[in-house]
């Protein structure tokens, strides 16, 4: 059988040079987990539309296309192609959980939930002649996930190309969440096997790693095994979690010791209010201040996430929370625009109150205004947006965050990695478009380890050698 994965763009492009470094940064890990269940003699070619060009004048057996809300028309039009010359066609991803019935449209096979329960059951339905409209995960689990087909995955098309997933979805419910809405049904977070991770770690060359997963400190338990067990490897890594984990016993001290360089932390909001509206309650009451300076006593950079246009922001929000992030020291921030997901709370709450503008899904993306906002006009939330990733990212800012931190050695690596990402992003898209970043990686690395060694063993070795700790 012949099998084609794409993972669409968000627009058709004749070339895929004019699309933005941020959709160079990770190949589609979920796809090339799909493709681990098809037999050995199956013929197999996975497509990312970010990064290379996709012909569509093929004739595959199965077309299987991931669709997320930003690339839903994109998708539904490459769908209706291979369909009109009798391809069958499947469709699975958060989009197509949240809105099944528009997705069904345009498929033979549709998927709701994670498909590593559900792709191989239809696998054997379409070999016997007998597959099904609809396939819903019923159980949630990893235990038997077979090593992701890191064969199909074209390297040097990527920032970070070892990247890794051992876990799926939050233990959390945030009510703007668009996960939230996909892992519903069964169990909402649940890991793999440690030796299972750890056997994929053992698979990617190089130092550096980028785990992936929403919330890799979500299973206490599972995490710290997992970390004992990166102990020696040499590994330096990133991930994300949550403000309450960080602050809680000595997990974060674990991950720092297993090679713990930077984290992606959900701060969202400086309102208490909008905390309690959204339901994210595991940042409720936490200081954000003392996470964020465990953080930095360990040599842990801080990427943070902020989201604009809650109830409770109003014209002075920007400002304040550029304002609290520099001097706070965080490394790099990542800013969103509130956006309605469909499946999620925060839709149904904002379609009940008619506050959606559109349902143009391909605006959807955290950079454009798509409801009313409560305290602002929509064309205000858009250009505030936008001022904040302006002044956040001036060098003055940089500047000022890279002072907040003590030491020369950290000073150094705030402003090479605040400026290094946002202030020489063409060159790493030149880098990457071209396929120069593989020449260059082995220097980079070089680079960003020795920026990257802190006094952090000597600072905490008699904590971490206290018994019962990692």
């Amino acid at each position: 059988m012949k099998v084609k994965f794409i993972l669409p763009a968000l627009l058709e492009a004749k070339s895929p040079f004019w699309r933005p470094i941020k959709y160079s940064l990770f190949p589609p890990l979920g796809l090339a987990t799909l493709a681990a269940y098809l037999a050995v003699d199956d013929a197999v070619d996975l497509i990312d539309e970010h990064v290379e060009t996709l012909r569509t004048d093929d004739e595959p057996d199965l077309v299987v296309i991931q669709v997320y809300i930003t690339n839903a028309y994109r998708a539904y039009a490459i769908a209706d192609q291979y369909r009109v010359r009798g391809c069958y066609v499947a469709l699975g991803g958060l989009h197509v959980t949240s809105m099944p019935d528009e997705a069904a449209a345009h498929a033979d096979s549709i998927f709701l939930g994670p498909g590593e329960e559900t792709f191989p059951q239809f696998l054997c339905d379409l070999r016997d002649g007998r597959p099904k409209r609809r396939y819903t995960s019923p159980v949630r689990t990893l235990d038997h996930v077979p090593p992701v087909r890191r064969d199909l995955i074209k390297r040097e098309l990527y920032l970070v190309p070892n990247s890794i997933v051992v876990s799926r979805g939050c233990p959390h419910h945030c009510d703007f969440c668009y996960k939230d809405a996909f892992f519903e049904g069964g169990r909402g977070f649940y890991t793999q096997r440690v030796d299972a991770a750890l056997a994929e770690i053992e698979r990617l060359p190089g130092r550096h790693l980028y785990f992936l997963d929403d919330h890799l400190l979500g299973n206490a338990r599972f995490a710290r095994a997992l970390f004992d067990g990166m102990r020696g490897m040499n590994r330096v890594w990133q991930a994300a979690a949550t403000v309450d984990s960080i602050l809680r016993g000595d997990l974060i001290e674990c991950a720092a010791q297993a090679g713990l360089r930077s984290l992606f932390v959900g701060f969202e909001t400086l309102s208490q209010d909008n905390l309690r509206a959204s339901n994210k309650k595991q940042n409720l009451r936490r200081s954000y201040a003392e996470a964020i300076a465990r953080l930095h006593s360990l040599g842990i950079m801080i990427n943070g996430s902020f989201v604009f246009g809650m109830d409770d922001d109003g014209p002075d929000v920007f400002e304040r929370t550029v304002e609290w992030a520099v001097r706070q020291g965080i490394t790099t921030a990542t800013f969103h625009i509130l956006t309605p997901y469909p499946g999620t709370a925060l839709y149904q709450r904002m379609h009940a109150a008619g506050r959606l503008l559109h349902s143009d899904w391909s605006r959807y993306d955290t950079r454009q205004v798509v409801f009313k906002p409560a305290r602002l006009t929509p064309d205000k939330l858009k250009t505030g947006y936008d001022r904040a990733y302006r002044e956040f990212y001036t060098w003055f800012n940089i500047a000022r965050g890279a002072l907040s931190h003590v030491g020369v050695k950290h000073q150094l690596k705030h402003f090479a990695y605040a400026a290094g990402w946002k202030k020489f992003e063409p060159l790493w898209n030149f880098l990457i478009k071209t396929r120069r970043l593989p020449h260059m990686l082995p220097l980079l690395e070089s680079i960003l380890s020795e920026l990257q060694k802190t006094k952090t063993r000597h600072q905490t070795t008699d904590r971490l050698e206290e018994p019962g700790s990692c």
